[in-house]
C-alpha cells in the first residue's frame, strides 16, 4: 500500500486491506510513524511514543474489526499496565499505570496496534491543548491556532492523516471542540455505555466518557461498538443499543424535526462564522427532506455553565490532593489555572457541590421539553472559529493576583473579586455549547459541514435524547454522503 492510499483510507478500510493481504500491520505502523517522525515537529502531537512496543505487536497475531489498524491513545483516563499516563501533569508524568484500562483492552482486543499516546491540558480541564509539560499542541488547519481540547492532540494527529482515527474522552466537550476544530467527527456517548474501569466507576460526577474522533462516520460507529458496555466496576448495567452502530448506518433517518439555536447567555453573541455554520446545515437537513426551524435555548446555560464549573473544581481539588498525597509534590507541580481552579472546589461547600448535581435535573428537563416535539437539537460546536494558540493564557496581572491569593489562602477574595470568574468565563466563551449534553448525560455529535472563508473547519453539534446513539449516526452518515468532508486535507498534509 503507498501512502496516498494510507492517507485517504478511513480505520476499517485499513483493517480490511490487512485481511486480504493487500498490506500488513507492521507496513502500516511504519506508514504512520514516517508520517509521525515528518509532522509532529510542527504540530506536537505526542505525549509518548511506543514504537518499539507497537512493533512487536504489529508482528504478533492480530484480530478483531480493527486489526492491524495504527492507533494512539489519550494520555488521560486511558492507561496501560507499566507505561505511564501524565494527565499532562508535571507530578504524575512517568509514573507508571498500575492497571490496564477497560476500553484500552476492548481497544486492543480490536486489534489497533498502539504506538503512542497524545497530548492533553492538565486533567483535560480546557478547551485548548497547551499542557505546561507538553508544549502547545497546533491544529493542522493552521499552526498558528489550537486543535482544541482536551482530545488536541488526537484531533491533530487525526487531521493530520498520521493515522484515521484515535482515542478521545469527553467531561465537557473534549471530543466535540476538537473535532470541530480540525474537521472531524466526533460523537459523545449518552451516560454509562462506556466504562472507566478499573481506575474509575464514574468520574466527574457523570460527566465524562470516553470515545474517538475520525475522519468518517463509520469509523465512529465501529469504535463505538468496541467500547459498549459495562464492566465490573461499572455503577449500573445502561440500555445498549439493540444492533450494532455499524450496521444501521445506511438506514434512512428521517424525515426528522429539528430545532436550532445559536443563543447563549455565557457570550453575548456567536461569531458570524458560528452562525453561518448552523444556517448551512439547516439548509442542507432541509433539502434532505427534515422540517427545520429556530428555538430558544432549551435550558439556563448560566446555570449550566456555573454548576458545571462547580463539579470540574471540586474534582480538581480531590484530584490535587490525591495526586499531593500519594506522590509527596507540593503546589507547584501543578499549573496556577489548575491550583486556582481547585481552591474554588476546596472553598465549595457540600450543599453548594449537591445543589449543582442534583440542578441536573432541572437541565435535562428542559432539554426533554424540547426533545417531546424535536427529534434533535443544532447548535454550533464552537462559538467562534479556532482560537490562537495561548489565547487562554492567564494574562500576567491576573497571574500575579492569583498567585498572591492562592499563597495567602484567600479564596474566598478570588470569588469575590472575580478571578475564578474571569478563568471560567476566558475558558467557555469560545466554546458554550458542549457542556449541555455532559451535564444532562444526552449523547452528541460535532460533524464537519462548515469551514471559513480562511479555510478553518468549524463543527456543528446534534444532541439528541436518551439512547439516540443510533439515530445520530444515522442522520451523520446521511449528511456525510450528501456533503462529503473525508477528501479535504489540512494545509500541513
Amino acid at each position: 500500500m503507498d501512502e496516498e492510499r494510507y492517507v485517504t483510507s478511513d480505520g476499517l478500510r485499513l483493517a480490511e486491506a490487512v485481511r486480504t493481504g493487500e498490506t500488513t500491520a507492521a507496513e502500516l505502523l511504519e506508514m504512520a510513524l514516517r508520517r509521525a517522525d515528518r509532522l509532529d515537529p510542527r504540530l506536537n502531537v505526542f505525549a509518548t511514543r511506543l514504537d518499539e512496543r507497537a512493533a512487536e505487536q504489529a508482528a504478533g497475531r492480530l484480530t478483531g474489526p480493527f486489526a492491524g489498524v495504527p492507533f494512539l491513545l489519550k494520555d488521560l483516563h486511558q492507561d496501560i499496565a507499566g507505561l505511564p499516563t501524565s494527565a499532562g501533569c508535571r507530578a504524575l508524568a512517568g509514573r507508571p499505570a498500575e492497571a490496564t484500562s477497560t476500553i484500552v483492552q476492548r481497544w486492543l482486543d480490536a486489534g489497533l496496534v498502539v504506538f503512542g499516546k497524545t497530548t492533553t491540558p492538565e486533567f483535560g480541564s480546557k478547551g485548548v491543548t497547551e499542557a505546561e509539560l507538553f508544549g502547545p499542541t497546533r491544529n493542522p488547519w493552521d499552526p498558528a491556532r489550537t486543535p482544541g481540547g482536551s482530545s488536541g492532540g488526537s484531533a491533530a494527529a487525526v487531521a493530520a492523516r498520521i493515522l484515521p482515527v484515535a482515542a478521545a474522552s469527553d467531561g465537557g466537550g473534549s471530543i466535540r471542540i476538537p473535532a470541530a476544530c480540525t474537521g472531524l467527527v466526533g460523537l459523545k456517548a449518552s451516560r454509562g455505555l462506556v466504562p472507566f474501569g478499573p481506575q474509575d466507576s464514574e468520574p466527574l460526577n457523570g460527566l465524562a466518557t470516553s470515545g474517538v474522533v475520525s475522519r468518517t462516520v463509520r469509523d465512529t460507529a465501529a469504535m463505538l461498538d468496541v467500547l459498549f458496555g459495562p464492566d465490573a466496576h461499572s455503577p449500573y448495567v445502561p440500555a445498549l443499543p439493540p444492533r450494532p452502530l455499524l450496521d444501521v448506518l445506511e438506514e434512512a433517518p428521517g424525515p426528522l424535526r429539528i430545532g436550532f439555536t445559536t443563543r447563549s447567555a455565557i457570550r453575548s453573541s456567536a461569531h458570524p462564522e458560528a452562525i453561518a455554520a448552523v444556517e448551512r446545515a439547516a439548509a442542507l437537513l432541509e433539502s434532505l427532506g427534515h422540517e427545520v426551524e429556530e428555538v430558544a435555548p432549551p435550558h439556563d446555560d448560566a446555570q449550566l455553565a456555573r454548576d458545571f464549573m462547580a463539579i470540574w473544581s471540586v474534582h480538581q481539588a480531590i484530584e490535587i490532593a490525591r495526586i499531593k498525597a500519594e506522590t509527596g509534590c507540593d503546589d507547584d507541580a501543578f499549573e496556577l489555572d489548575t491550583r486556582a481552579l481547585a481552591a474554588l472546589g476546596r472553598a465549595a461547600g457540600g450543599v453548594e457541590l449537591q445543589a449543582a448535581d442534583e440542578r441536573r435535573r432541572e437541565h435535562i428537563a428542559g432539554l426533554a421539553r424540547l426533545h417531546e416535539t424535536h427529534d434533535l437539537l443544532l447548535t454550533p460546536t464552537l462559538g467562534e472559529p479556532p482560537i490562537k494558540v495561548g489565547a487562554l493564557d492567564t494574562p500576567a496581572p491576573l497571574r500575579k493576583v492569583t498567585e498572591v491569593l492562592l499563597r495567602t489562602r484567600t479564596t474566598r477574595l478570588m470569588k469575590l473579586g472575580g478571578v475564578i470568574d474571569q478563568i471560567v468565563e476566558r475558558n467557555l466563551a469560545w466554546v458554550p455549547y458542549t457542556q449541555l449534553a455532559n451535564v444532562t448525560g444526552r449523547p452528541a455529535i460535532s460533524l464537519p459541514l462548515h469551514w471559513t472563508p480562511d479555510g478553518l473547519p468549524m463543527g456543528v453539534q446534534l444532541v439528541g435524547r436518551l439512547r439516540s446513539e443510533e439515530l445520530l449516526l444515522r442522520l451523520a452518515r446521511q449528511l456525510e454522503l450528501a456533503a462529503p468532508w473525508a477528501d479535504r486535507r489540512p494545509q500541513v498534509v
